[in-house]
């Protein structure tokens, strides 16, 4: 019955997989094995077959496993995997975790972490941020978060998936890497419902509970534990059941190829912000100004960015601090405020966070040039002399403020001084650019203001800006 009772529970994991998916399954447990002539053969007998190893043959599959992913995976994320192939728990076994695996174990592995719910996949986890299970210390939950984030940049930069973009045309990920991680652990609660902070969240107790409530509400875990597993291991990477998450993980990135720059974002910060974007914009990214290669001109600025649809606006300050926020809708040049609930404010680095509509008000983008009335500059949330992030006409200068939030968007002071100095700023347009944005993109901001042309032309002066215009850049394919 025992016997039964371990076959029945192997099928049901079994069952959850396609049969292209069990044969890409039972090969890779074959390679790792080092078994032959078995892979990926569909009869019952065959797949119901129990594989044990003495403590020797684990050895050897932990050799094998690190071997198969020593360039795919870093050495401590292989690690994880293997103590959390070990933790399952099979009926009717002895529970000698470190003498014995078994194929079952590798499937119910594969079945739980793929295609689980946040219960099946909390032990496995448990295991893999520490031997011993839980309850676990913050830190411990800190080092296995960063492992986890550090393993999926290396694992797409490896199967060249970050789709246009490089480890050399962004910032380095180290300091992203832990921004990232420490923005995910920041949704850990302790019992009493607390989210603790700093020294008290590291030095915290966290029981099972705790990690399944905080996976359940992180989706990036599980999100990332998928591209490991499918991507490390390469397995199940090019089947259809992958979901938007990992599909849309990080854009396609237009615009950069070629041309020498180095965007201000990094690859944690480009796939947490995405994530943040609606859904319908999450494909892609193209780069529609930088002031590396546009200059350091509020009207080159306008020309790039009006009437391009969606966009991010991303900026450095002369302290290092990186800033910025999403346009729902096209800048258009004009004297009221713009845009819908779906815009936010968000942070970079030092700290790696996103900042949301509160309804206090509607004042989620201005962009104005070239009147004396009205404040001339770009700027999102807040009100007219106390933006929650502006960026004046008279480029160069922008201030953040925030005591001690923005009424707009609950933001703090983003900048590292309330009045800074800006180092360099890019903006993206995320999603498909709009069709019309091929002509209106050539235009100048004289030609989206005829009154100010009109003035020039009376007093018989000529635009110096004539003839200079960018042509609009195909939208080439970067990958």
């Amino acid at each position: 019955k025992m016997g039964n009772a371990e076959s029945n529970a192997y099928q049901n994991h079994l069952s959850r997989f396609l049969p292209e998916e069990q044969s890409d399954i039972d090969g890779l447990f074959d390679t790792l094995s080092g078994s032959s002539g078995s892979a990926g053969a569909k009869n019952a007998k065959a797949a119901k077959k129990t594989l044990f190893f003495t403590c020797k043959m684990c050895s050897l599959l932990f050799l094998s496993l690190q071997a198969h992913t020593r360039e795919p995976l870093p050495e401590p994320m292989t690690a994880r995997l293997y103590n959390g192939m070990k933790s399952i728990d099979l009926p009717g076994k002895s529970s000698g975790l470190s003498e014995q695996i078994a194929k079952e174990q590798f499937v119910i592995f594969m079945s739980n972490l793929l295609k689980g719910n946040a219960d099946e996949k909390i032990s496995i986890i448990m295991r893999m941020i520490a031997k011993t299970g839980g309850p676990l210390k913050g830190k411990q939950i800190q080092e296995f978060t960063e492992d986890l984030i550090t393993s999926v940049v290396h694992v797409l930069s490896y199967r060249k998936e970050l789709k246009g973009w490089s480890l050399e045309n962004t910032r380095d990920s180290s300091s992203g890497v832990k921004a990232l991680a420490s923005e995910l652990l920041s949704e850990l609660k302790l019992p009493d419902g607390t989210k603790p902070v700093g020294s008290q969240l590291l030095e915290a107790n966290f029981d099972q509970s705790a990690i399944e409530d905080w996976v359940y509400r992180v989706p990036q875990i599980s999100v990332f534990l998928s591209v490991v597993i499918r991507q490390g291991l390469h397995v199940l990477h090019s089947l259809p059941d992958q979901t938007n998450d990992i599909l849309n993980l990080v854009p396609h990135c237009k615009g950069i190829k070629g041309r020498g720059v180095v965007s201000l974002f990094d690859i944690p910060a480009i796939i947490y912000i995405n994530s943040h974007l609606p859904a319908e914009m999450q494909h892609k990214w193209q780069l529609l100004f930088s002031s590396r290669l546009q200059g350091e001109s509020f009207s080159q600025l306008c020309a790039h960015i009006v009437n391009k649809g969606p966009c991010l606006v991303i900026i450095r300050d002369l302290d290092g601090f990186l800033f910025g926020g999403f346009a729902s809708h096209s800048w258009e040049v004009k004297p009221q405020f713009q845009g819908d609930n779906r815009c936010f404010l968000f942070s970079v680095f030092p700290t790696l966070a996103v900042y949301t509509y509160t309804g206090y008000n509607d004042h989620y983008m201005y962009l104005n040039h070239g009147q004396q009335t009205m404040p001339n500059g770009l700027g999102m949330g807040g009100q007219h002399g106390y933006f929650g992030l502006w960026i004046d006409s008279d480029y160069g200068k922008g201030h953040s403020k925030a005591k001690p939030r923005c009424t707009t968007y609950n933001s703090p002071q983003l900048s590292a001084k309330e009045d800074f100095t800006l180092d360099a700023m890019e903006v993206w347009a995320v999603g498909d650019i709009p069709e019309s944005a091929g002509r209106k993109g050539k235009k100048s901001i004289l030609d989206v203001d005829p009154q100010a042309q009109a003035l020039l032309e009376m007093a018989g002066k000529s635009r110096q800006s004539e003839g200079l215009r960018e042509p609009l850049e195909e939208d080439e394919d970067d990958d």
